[in-house]
């Protein structure tokens, strides 16, 4: 079990409770759920919060005796007062309501005003531009931490490039430059909840060409876009490509449109300290033979065919039929049976390479990522005092850093770097 003990100063102190986990019933939200009741500590004030008492109810039951004096509060995102007053009753709200897009924006705005510190699983880069846009200013005059992307999206390459800069700046190697995040394993389900917001996501790109045009954005998550490096381009890759360094074949991570922006907000965050330089891809990695080739060229095709077949109607239509609906996702085998492990590679401006390996057992979008979200949430609770001395629409990396990696170590995961020339 990893310590939470109690800070008596930072954000919020005083409040009734120390975590409110909203969205408790749903399917990521009784994972989370359930992992809060084995990792924090007695002491920790825990409230389920969502919009069925009932439903969160049978969830704080089925949690046994950990779980017995866990609240059970009902608020509706669709009621800005409700949402205000759970702010205000809180030090943390960790929410797992999605899509956040359309479901969200009370929550968050209601943390950033009352000083409420924030985690949430987006992967939805229109919902973080619009929460920065909107709510950095108030969480900044607060001092709340509105921290969006805390699951495997985007914690495992947030944290992976953070301790690479750290270990390239301590064996004074520069600055990151050509840095390659490779999924070399991963096991693991879907759930509906995903299908939905990549689905609201592509509707609202559809429906507006700025969004459209935002989403292919490499910084779309800048707080300054015009202060960010004059690179040549960083689309992301859309078709399988060999690379000779690694030796391996590469084809799209499709996670990756997410997380190289949030790590391009970490760096900018960070006064560009991981480097002006810094070129930073996530992809997933195939063997160097034809074997290889053929896989990346069929991973490459069939990420392209979801995408259009969510974005036509007909197709979407029958998609539907197969695809999981919200409220489902991978059976307990599954999720115990997923595990993990990245490779984050980078050559720095002296010319030294090292590698960052981040791993985990565990569904990666499920077991594993309640693991990220519950420590985050902990350390968002009990670590304000070792936390960077940051307020506003942060990342994983710019609000928690290595306290949070020193948590996630201790929970089982891996974050080891290794220079390796």
């Amino acid at each position: 079990m990893v310590g939470n003990a109690r800070s008596i100063r930072g954000v919020s102190a005083d409040r009734e409770f120390d975590i409110v986990l909203f969205g408790a019933s749903g399917f990521v939200g009784r994972l989370c759920a359930e992992y809060l009741a084995t990792a924090a500590t007695p002491e920790a004030r825990i409230a389920l919060a969502g919009r069925s008492s009932s439903r969160l109810a049978a969830v704080k039951d089925a949690l046994g005796p950990a779980a017995a004096a866990w609240p059970v509060l009902v608020a509706d995102t669709g009621d800005a007062d409700a949402m205000s007053d759970l702010a205000k009753r809180t030090r943390v709200v960790a929410t797992t309501v999605g899509p956040y897009r359309l479901y969200g924006r009370s929550l968050a705005q209601a943390c950033a005003t009352e000083g409420t510190h924030y985690a949430d699983l987006s992967g939805e880069v229109l919902f973080m531009r619009e929460s920065i846009d909107s709510f950095d200013e108030a969480a900044q005059a607060s001092g709340a931490r509105i921290v969006h992307s805390c699951g495997f999206d985007s914690i495992p390459s947030d944290l992976g490039v953070l301790l690479l800069h750290e270990a390239v700046a301590a064996d004074g190697e520069g600055t990151l430059g050509e840095t390659t995040f490779v999924v070399r394993a991963l096991r693991g389900g879907v759930s509906g909840g995903t299908i939905a917001s990549l689905k609201s996501t592509l509707d609202a790109a559809r429906s507006d060409g700025r969004l459209a045009q935002l989403l292919l954005d490499p910084y779309a998550l800048s707080p300054d876009r015009d202060q960010e490096p004059r690179l040549t381009s960083e689309q992301d890759m859309t078709r399988p490509e060999r690379d000779d360094e690694l030796d391996m074949w590469l084809a799209p991570f499709v996670m990756g449109r997410i997380n190289t922006r949030v790590v391009r907000r970490s760096n900018a965050l960070a006064d560009w300290a991981y480097g002006r330089e810094f070129r930073y891809r996530e992809v997933m990695g195939f063997s160097s033979g034809p074997l290889g080739a053929v896989q990346a060229g069929g991973l490459a095709a069939g990420i392209g065919a979801l995408e259009l077949g969510l974005s036509t109607g007909p197709v979407r239509s029958v998609l539907d039929k197969v695809l999981p609906s919200p409220g489902q996702g991978p059976g307990k085998r599954m999720r115990e049976r997923g595990f993990f492990r990245i490779d984050i590679h980078t050559r720095t401006s002296t010319g030294a390479r090292y590698v960052c390996q981040v791993a985990a057992k565990g569904d990666p979008g499920y077991k594993a990522t309640a693991v990220m979200f519950g420590q985050a949430g902990l350390c968002l609770a009990f670590d304000s005092d070792a936390l960077p001395k940051r307020a506003g629409v942060l990342t994983p990396a710019t609000a928690m850093g290595d306290v949070l990696v020193a948590r996630l170590r201790a929970a089982g995961q891996t974050f080891d770097v290794q220079r390796i020339s």
